[in-house]
């Protein structure tokens, strides 16, 4: 994706990363497409030119933004999971995943709405790390349904696109929460909710479902 690794000149890692942190910066600021490269080399503070050393287009930058935030968060999700019983680390991806949605706000609504108006990624891109992050997440799955924390009805890797599913949409309300209320109908955007609180929702969701069990007399 990139044109030239960190090793192919000193310090390049470093202004790499400051191109993608000020990529990250203006894209939530301006959005995808009225953003310009001219805007991330100026919020960088390189030339314009130098985004081309390291990134073949402005979708390829918006591309590698995506990797190198999943490769964060997969990070940070197979720690908090290490060593945990399924339940448990179910517990905890699903946590661990919603504040990271809180800690990096600037990432989450380039992740959850930016990301998306990109053609390239959308229609071209084979989105490894969002395979793998899938198959952790089944996997954890998996390990529950044969502790017999949950049940086998739904196969495991449906049950990870719908827990994705539900974290995604949460991560969307509460990005489009925060910005100001603009045209259309009333009340059509959603009201400002506590992303991180909501992590114990989604488990209760999941672990117990919504249907109300009646007490036995």
């Amino acid at each position: 994706m990139t044109v030239h690794s960190a090793a192919d000149r000193t310090g390049s890692g470093d202004k790499r990363e400051r191109i993608l942190f000020a990529a990250e910066r203006i894209f939530a600021r301006h959005g995808f497409f009225a953003a310009k490269v001219s805007d991330v080399a100026k919020e960088a503070g390189v030339a314009d030119g130098t985004i081309y050393l390291y990134f073949k287009s402005k979708d390829d930058l918006l591309i590698s933004l995506f990797e190198r935030r999943m490769l964060e968060l997969t990070e940070a999700l197979q720690t908090a999971i290490a060593g945990k019983s399924p339940r448990e680390q179910l517990r905890a991806f699903i946590r661990t995943y919603l504040q990271k949605c809180a800690d990096e706000a600037a990432a989450t609504e380039v992740l959850t709405i930016e990301l998306r108006q990109s053609s390239k990624f959308m229609k071209e891109y084979e989105n490894p790390a969002f395979a793998d992050f899938l198959r952790m997440l089944g996997g954890i799955i998996t390990a529950a349904q044969a502790s017999g924390d949950l049940t086998q009805a739904i196969p495991a890797h449906i049950a990870a696109r719908m827990i994705f599913g539900v974290l995604d949409e949460l991560a969307l309300a509460w990005v489009l929460a925060k910005q100001p209320f603009g045209g259309g109908a009333a009340g059509a955007r959603p009201k400002k909710f506590d992303i991180v609180r909501a992590a114990d929702w989604v488990i209760t969701l999941i672990t117990t479902g919504l249907e109300a069990h009646k007490e036995s007399k």
